[in-house]
């Protein structure tokens, strides 16, 4: 049986998920008058350049006769995953503001406001609908209805679909904390990364170097996640992604002061 604590957070995470987004898009237009076109225009790049672009890449290649060494090989991993990662939100970051943001205005407000697009979609997407599937299978083990579903599932994928129920069963409430965390680091980094990007879209000439540093932080960073998150806790690998979604901030605050300080 799946406790009552732990159901109550799968529910507060699906909410959050949907809500976060959706709330921080609506205070940024409200707040900063910032259009919706460039929220929509985020979220939109990030789902064809990360979840469709991306995923038909990673069908290719590690489907293809090198991916199990890729699989298998725990640096090779994250090297190709966080190289991925990069170059694909980076560069559809690049070419969505590039020629589908020409009518936005010339502020850093409006690569913020990209950046709550691509982070919300992603939130929204992967932590909020995602949830739901969680809490489906959490309702279905307590009534009894495993078995039912197990049977329906192919020869194939019967061993995938009691790992995750096994995941469901097993995972303790206060666990559930940390997929927030992560989303608002993502939030975070998404909204550095876009004010980079934008920075080197609008500004140009001497900010161009911008872009190839936005693809090496993203590869960085997930790269650092594959590679070491089996060797330490939960909360070590949390907390060490929060710093560096913070560090990035930072220095993305900086570099904005200085190449937006006319604006």
């Amino acid at each position: 049986m799946i406790p009552a604590s732990s159901i109550f957070m799968m529910v507060l995470n699906t909410v959050l998920g949907f809500a976060v987004p959706v709330l921080l898009a609506w205070w940024m237009v409200k707040k900063y008058k910032v259009s919706w076109s460039a929220i929509l225009i985020g979220a939109a790049t990030f789902i064809v350049f990360a979840l469709v672009l991306e995923s038909l890449v990673h069908n290719i290649v590690l489907k293809g006769p090198h991916g199990g060494a890729i699989m298998n090989n725990t640096l090779y991993f994250a090297l190709y995953g966080g190289l991925m990662a990069g170059l694909f939100e980076e560069v559809g970051r690049f070419v969505a503001m590039k020629f589908f943001m020409k009518k936005e205005p010339d502020s850093i407000m409006s690569g913020v406001a990209y950046g709550v697009g691509h982070g919300g979609a992603e939130m929204l997407i992967l932590f909020g609908i995602g949830t739901i599937s969680t809490l489906a299978m959490a309702f279905m083990i307590n009534s009894g209805q495993t078995d039912a579903l197990l049977a329906k599932a192919p020869a194939n994928a019967l061993a995938q679909a009691q790992a995750q129920l096994d995941a469901v069963a097993n995972t303790p409430a206060s666990d559930y904390l940390y997929g927030l965390w992560e989303r608002i680091t993502a939030i975070i980094l998404q909204l550095s990364l876009s004010v980079l990007v934008w920075t080197a879209v609008r500004k140009g000439r001497k900010w161009l170097w911008l872009l190839p540093a936005a693809i090496l932080i993203h590869a960085l960073v997930d790269g650092v996640v594959v590679y070491i998150q089996k060797s330490v806790s939960m909360f070590s690998l949390e907390l060490i992604c929060f710093c560096e979604a913070l560090v990035v901030a930072f220095i993305t605050l900086l570099i904005a002061r200085k190449a937006w300080k006319n604006a």
